[in-house]
């Protein structure tokens, strides 16, 4: 690389941003590498299968801590008929998604299902249950992977907060960089702790109808969960409590419908595997969960205040004993519990920043969300989920208790869309077996609702109530989007429409407005320029007296050729008076066009918000509003002037190259001219010449020609003034310095000069001082 390109390298558009993100997540992949990699039963089963299958590891627990306090002991009887109660659900959800696998075979879940038979707006519903539910599965999920992990290292507990938020820092990081979830070592996590507990809750079954299984004492263990004393059975079975502990135990469906959001992963047939895959995975869940309960009710395992050692953990010692085997499998137990649940969590990673580009994509959310990052990943999605989800964890405190209240309303108001909308399509498809499919996903549906109702109401106070305010809100906010979205739209649209006979101008003016005389101004003239209008003006909205004449005076120093006025704007307020200026222009002249150019120098991201205001923005929206004219915003980057020339560029070098610049666009200043006779003039000649103003005469309303006219003269000759624009400042009886070119007439004629007055009207001209 040679010494100058080095330097050009360095003022590359965002090089060292870009440099910074290439070293943290790696070489950028191309929009061809972009692969969508099917997945076979087997590994569908464990790469979409975590979220779901993992519920198991804190379903039971959740139901035990609602019941423990209320109905002691007796908590361990009535986990089993609220268990069986959260099966039959799931198989009448199960069932209602084997028909929405089979009839959408693309990705999105109850979404697509809501959108195509209740339309998009609607579909909201949808949306935001399932938007709510992956970023609580987020905080759940990783909360319990490291309830598992502390439980099995007990000095680790005080830290958990803290563990868990690193665990979803880097869950976002590696999917920043491209993690893939499509591949068997995503599976590995799902076969391992599925077969660990289909062993334990085996053996622990065949112990306790052999041998038994040693029983914990719940009501004596430090740190557990409250126990109730006396007649638990009767305090136990208010129906208050039986909703808590039965919507606690909801937790255990979550992730049910994580295959309706990826049948478009599996091979072909979709519908048919994914079909398959899904009841595979409520098999293995419905057995986990009813073993689960099963061990907790014969070993009585408690769960702590705290939320470690588990409920699962318990059981493992409980099963296995204390021997060497036994402690090898408590590990392998919490270790794959930990895996699978994180694993479960990244799940979300995926399905959160991919179904907010449906959304999206649908202009129900930003359109910064369907932009593929760095990776080719939905990077801000990434971003969001990550966000939402620490602050989640940081306001609940990251226990798997305080989350469960804000978990199954997003996930049972998606079965319960999902179940409305595929009654809906078989009533308007009425194919072979529609009557039984339909009841199956009315039932579906209206369980659903019910569920999502015992939620609100039973953990309303726990927590449930952030979620009854914030899901109307994200729904209203949705949907407030896309009108926005649409009414751009039409508009644009309706101005397309239009191109096809566009409105012809017969004149076009542009204003350049002028703060000062520097190379941002210059640029944007020289723009001005390019665009060939029929009359270009530099504008200055006068604020301050003093500055708008040292303005006035550069510009006639400079030999400006572009006509500067000067407004007065006596209240400051100077968007509206750009306002005033166009619509002032248009009223004057039919089938006229205006642009205004607003130069903007642009400063260094931090300090250029600090030191400098944003007049020219509100000045471009304003302006914007007013039919037939257009507001540009000509950028000139200030700092990279200032790493290019203030290292290396001497001041008469930088000096140069404004007068290259100003040579340029027309605008190089004047030479300072020895004042002559006006006897002395020639056409085609620059003079500068002093006399006195003796005539001034504006021009009639409507004539061509010039507006003002004035006659200049001194002891020799006179000379004729010819002005294109007016000048208040000139009166009859001032002595003038007239600088310009000279024309041919009788008078010779000195069109559009720049003039010094240098005797105001009125006032004689001092003699020489009398002293010597």
């Amino acid at each position: 690389m040679t010494d100058t390109e080095e330097p050009q390298r360095r003022l590359e558009p965002g090089a060292f941003g870009y440099a910074v993100k290439r070293l943290f997540l790696g070489k950028p992949l191309i929009n061809a590498q972009l692969t969508h990699e099917r997945l076979s039963n087997a590994t569908a089963l464990g790469v979409l299968s975590p979220d779901a299958i993992s519920s198991s590891a804190y379903g039971t627990e959740q139901i035990l801590v609602e019941l423990l306090p209320y109905a002691g002991l007796a908590a361990f009887s009535l986990v089993l008929p609220i268990t069986g109660v959260i099966l039959v659900i799931l198989v009448l959800v199960a069932a209602s998604y084997r028909q929405v696998v089979m009839a959408y075979t693309r990705a999105g879940g109850s979404y697509v299902v809501a959108r195509e038979n209740f339309g998009p707006r609607v579909a909201q519903v949808a949306a935001a249950a399932l938007l709510i539910d992956y970023v609580v599965t987020v905080a759940v999920q990783t909360s319990a992977g490291t309830v598992a992990v502390v439980s099995a290292i007990p000095a680790l507990g005080p830290y958990s907060l803290e563990i868990t938020i690193a665990i979803v820092v880097l869950l976002c990081y590696a999917n920043l960089r491209g993690l893939r979830e499509a591949g068997r070592p995503f599976a590995v996590p799902t076969y391992l702790f599925s077969a660990l507990m289909l062993v334990m809750i085996v053996v622990g079954l065949v112990k306790a109808m052999t041998v038994g299984l040693p029983a914990y004492d719940a009501a004596h263990l430090p740190g557990a969960v409250p126990v109730q004393h006396g007649d638990g059975l009767i305090a136990g079975a208010t129906v208050l409590v039986l909703l808590r502990a039965f919507a606690n135990g909801g937790s255990s469906l979550t992730g049910v419908e994580a295959i309706s959001n990826t049948v478009s992963a599996f091979r072909s047939p979709r519908g048919p595997n994914a079909r398959k895959v899904l009841v595979t995975m409520a098999v293995i869940l419905g057995v986990l969960v009813g073993g689960v309960s099963l061990l907790a009710f014969f070993t009585h395992a408690t769960p702590y205040a705290s939320g470690y050692p588990s409920v699962v953990s318990q059981e493992a010692r409980a099963v296995f004993g204390d021997g060497w085997f036994g402690q090898a499998m408590f590990v392998a137990i919490q270790a794959s519990t930990a895996l699978i649940l994180y694993t479960g969590a990244n799940t979300s990673f995926n399905g959160f920043p991919f179904l907010a580009s449906f959304v999206a994509s649908d202009r129900f959310l930003p359109r910064q969300l369907t932009k593929r990052g760095h990776r080719l990943v939905f990077s801000n999605g990434i971003l969001v989920l990550t966000v939402l989800a620490v602050a989640l964890l940081f306001f609940s405190g990251g226990t798997v208790t305080s989350l469960v209240p804000f978990y199954a309303i997003g996930v049972f108001t998606g079965f319960a869309m999902a179940g409305y909308g595929m009654t809906k399509h078989h009533l308007r498809l009425r194919e072979q077996g529609w009557r039984f499919k339909l009841s199956v996903n009315l039932a579906a549906g209206v369980l659903s609702t019910v569920v999502v109702g015992i939620f609100a109401i039973a953990k309303f106070t726990e927590g449930a109530w952030l979620v009854v305010v914030v899901f109307p809100v994200l729904v209203f906010v949705l949907i407030r989007l896309n009108r926005e979205y649409r009414a751009e739209a039409a508009v644009l649209e309706r101005i397309t429409a239009n191109l096809a006979n566009p409105t012809k101008y017969a004149r076009h003016q542009v204003f350049v407005l002028v703060n000062t005389i520097d190379l941002a101004v210059l640029e944007a003239l020289r723009y001005g320029k390019s665009l060939r209008p029929d009359k270009l003006t530099a504008v200055h909205f006068v604020i301050d007296a003093q500055a708008a004449e040292r303005l006035r005076a550069r510009w006639e120093e400079l030999g400006m050729k572009t006509g500067l006025r000067l407004i007065d704007v006596p209240d400051r307020r100077i968007a509206r008076a750009a306002y005033t200026l166009v619509r002032d222009a248009l009223a004057d002249a039919e089938r006229t066009s205006i642009t205004v150019l607003l130069p903007r120098r642009s400063y260094a991201p931090l300090l250029g918000r600090l030191l400098h205001d944003r007049t020219a923005d509100r000045i471009a929206r304003i302006v914007s509003r007013i039919p037939q004219a257009a507001a540009t915003i000509v950028p000139y980057d200030v700092q990279t002037r200032i790493r290019t020339l203030m290292p290396h560029l001497p001041e008469e070098r930088a000096t140069a190259a404004v007068e290259r610049l100003l040579t340029r666009i027309g605008t190089t200043p004047k030479e300072e001219l020895t004042p002559s006779a006006i006897a002395e003039l020639r056409p085609g000649t620059d003079v500068s010449v002093d006399g006195r103003l003796e005539e001034l005469a504006l021009s009639e309303e409507d004539s061509p020609g010039p507006v003002l006219t004035a006659r200049l003269a001194d002891d020799t000759a006179t000379v004729a003034l010819e002005f294109s624009q007016a000048h208040p400042d000139l009166e009859p009886g001032q002595v003038l310095r007239v600088t310009g070119r000279v024309a041919e007439g009788t008078p010779p004629v000195i069109r559009d000069p720049v003039c010094h007055i240098l005797e105001a009207a009125g006032e004689e001209e001092e003699g020489p001082s009398g002293d010597g």
